[in-house]
């Protein structure tokens, strides 16, 4: 017991004070002792209530073969609503629609296994992993296809146990009803769609991407994707080629291009370039006869999207008036997306060598062909993609090549640009006016429509001929793709303008795929027309760089690397020369008869002797326009890409797959255990 002591005090108001206070402490110091888990018998131990099995209420997991599940899950969700808020669940409620149906419900009753696991007599049992590997080895490849990464709370080391540890099958009731449903209906189940299967709907960047990589995956012996460099903001510019020996140049074969969504908002041609790549590993594995051999003797290269940071905003507008009711905002929105990231318009940033040939048509000795790129061309704002472009035309002796536009339904040929500068729409032919004419019809005339006056839309309406045109009688044009092929080049280039609808709706896309693809296939096998051959010297050594001229045409080719060269021309009768530094000029005469479906053969061999007088004089005159090789000569690009590259966080510009965004869950960490690559 506590007593308080007793003292005399002066009766002064501090020490009365002090009293006070003496006497709340020493009652504080009395009171009985708090609850210390230290001393025993001084409190009650807390007793924390065992989890028990309960109900599964997760809607996702209601087909269970079980009934109760008990939380925290595996994962150490606390209560179902944990369970419910969580990414993996969402995953979950969706992966039937990611997948394309398949692998579904394997997939979803899987990962109820982990969320809601089974419970009995107060007690969880675990999955088993052979069933786990069995789901694994079937549909992991399909998470591949979208750039996803398998998920982590399906970890068949990590949350399934074996059988020796007592698990339990998860799909047991699944496999029950497909018992009870095999029997009923005596049904063969249907095979699998080969991965080449083409569905017909958009595709985002990371898709396409994963597409072409599948189909090489699945036409190994006749495809490979390479790339050819990046957009400004990073994104790949992926080519898929096709050839029976890919990777490689072969000895007169050939060299194609396809090249789609140079404007980001002309999105139907990415989508059929898609297709086509599908198409082509598809049938040539089917055994498909024509398309096996196009494939043994042409080498065909498809860039889908050559813009595809103009199609990421071009999309992204889309999505957003899709929910508008405004039509003057649709309207004034359509051409958003159609230019890079740097807002440059692609087919008005190749160098002008238009002008260049118009300025010297009256000089001697003046031609349109290998026409050197102007120093000058580099202190302007060059984009990354032009660049790339620009380079591979460059390293590959292209033949024949098509670049796919939309807002009119139309094939246009060079010139881009009108002869006369105060005439914008007129008639500006090239010397191969002919060939052109021919490579335009074949694309109209094999297309459903477009060679239908009726079915003409767009600016070129009543001014095209059987859907084909020149291309500045429609609307002259300077630093345009395709004069560039042609004046820089040996390669042929048109531009197929696809329809007035940019980006169709989703369930038109088989229809445009079948108004194109005889177009597509047929426009390929016309680079096998006119001839094709080697110009070797006396020693039978190749003779790189010599010229294949045709007299009345005044635009040559040259041979390649291995002298080897092809020259479009349409049937007639012709007088074809070699002619090299060094060497005499060799000359032959050739007859083209109509429907040749293969180029005739004519080789040359040089003789050795003085250069010609008017060969030297025409070196002269193209060395004062600088040489072909002068490429880039002052690292110009170089310079600007640093600059460009520095005042852009690269982490920004990596490029996440379409359906991240669906998954980032507000105030939530991010599920970067989705990323492939993370």
């Amino acid at each position: 017991m506590c007593e308080v002591p007793h003292r005399k005090y002066k009766p002064r108001k501090m020490s009365i004070m002090l009293l006070i206070l003496l006497q709340l402490t020493v009652l504080v110091s009395c009171a009985p002792p708090q609850c210390d888990p230290g001393f025993r018998g001084l409190c009650k131990p807390k007793v924390e209530e065992k989890p028990k099995c309960t109900d599964v209420l997760l809607s996702y997991c209601e087909d269970m073969a079980y009934t109760q599940t008990m939380f925290p899950n595996i994962l150490g969700h606390k209560n179902r609503e944990d369970a419910e808020a969580g990414a993996e669940y969402l995953l979950m409620s969706v992966v039937e629609s990611l997948l394309g149906g398949v692998c579904n419900p394997e997939i979803r009753m899987l990962g109820c296994s982990v969320l809601a696991p089974r419970c009995e007599k107060e007690k969880v049992l675990k999955p088993c992993r052979t069933t786990c590997e069995t789901v694994h080895k079937r549909c992991s490849h399909f998470f591949e296809d979208i750039e996803m990464a398998w998920p982590y709370f399906l970890d068949c080391d990590r949350f399934f146990v074996s059988d020796q540890e007592g698990c339990y099958d998860p799909l047991d009731g699944l496999r029950a009803e497909q018992v009870v449903e095999a029997v009923d209906s005596m049904e063969i189940p249907p095979p699998e769609e080969p991965a080449t299967t083409i569905q017909f709907t958009y595709h985002s960047n990371a898709q396409m991407i994963s597409i072409l990589k599948k189909t090489e995956e699945q036409c190994s012996d006749i495809a490979k994707t390479y790339s050819i460099g990046r957009s400004m903001e990073g994104r790949e510019l992926l080519v898929i080629e096709f050839s029976n020996n890919p990777g490689q140049h072969e000895p007169l074969e050939p060299e194609i291009k396809y090249i789609g969504n140079m404007h980001g908002n002309e999105i139907l041609g990415r989508q059929l370039l898609i297709y086509l790549a599908q198409y082509l590993c598809s049938e040539y594995l089917l055994g498909n006869e024509r398309i096996q051999t196009l494939i043994n003797t042409t080498r065909i290269h498809i860039l889908p999207s050559m813009n595809p940071d103009g199609y990421e905003i071009a999309v992204s507008e889309l999505q957003d008036n899709n929910y508008s009711d405004d039509e003057q905002a649709r309207y004034d929105s359509s051409h958003i997306g159609r230019n890079n990231a740097q807002n440059i318009d692609l087919n008005r940033n190749f160098p002008d060598l238009t002008s260049v040939v118009y300025s010297r048509r009256k000089q001697k000795g003046y031609r349109t062909d290998h026409v050197p790129i102007p120093d000058y061309y580099w202190f302007g704002k060059v984009a990354p993609e032009t660049y790339a472009v620009m380079k591979w035309i460059r390293s590959i002796p292209f033949v024949l090549s098509a670049n796919f536009h939309g807002g009119d339904l139309v094939v246009s040929y060079p010139y881009d640009l009108s002869k006369h500068p105060l005439e914008r729409n007129m008639f500006s032919p090239t010397p191969d006016d002919k060939v052109f004419k021919l490579l335009a019809r074949t694309y109209a005339n094999a297309h459903e429509t477009m060679s239908n006056e009726n079915a003409q839309c767009g600016s070129s309406r009543g001014i095209s001929h059987k859907g084909t045109i020149n291309g500045a009688q429609w609307s002259s044009m300077a630093g345009g793709m395709q004069d560039f092929n042609y004046l820089h080049t040996n390669c042929f280039e048109v531009t197929v303008e696809l329809g007035c609808d940019k980006s169709p709706p989703e369930e038109e896309l088989f229809l445009s795929w079948h108004e194109n693809q005889e177009a597509l296939i047929t426009f390929m096998e016309t680079a096998h027309l006119g001839i094709k051959g080697v110009v070797k010297d006396e020693e039978g050594n190749a003779v790189k760089g010599a010229r294949i001229s045709v007299r009345r045409i005044q635009h040559d080719v040259t041979t390649a690397e291995n002298g080897e060269y092809w020259r479009l021309l349409t049937p007639g009768i012709y007088v074809v020369s070699a002619s090299a530094p060094g060497y005499a000029r060799a000359m032959k005469k050739v007859h083209l008869p109509p429907r040749m479906h293969t180029a005739g053969r004519v080789d040359f061999v040089l003789q050795k002797a003085a250069p010609e007088p008017d060969l030297r004089e025409e070196d002269d005159t193209i060395q004062s326009m600088g040489t072909y090789d002068r490429f880039d000569p002052y690292n110009q690009y170089e310079r600007y890409t640093l600059v460009a590259n520095l005042s852009h966080n690269r982490e920004e510009r990596v490029e996440k797959p379409w359906w991240w965004n669906y998954f980032v869950l507000p105030g939530g960490p991010a599920p970067t255990w989705l990323l492939k690559h993370n």
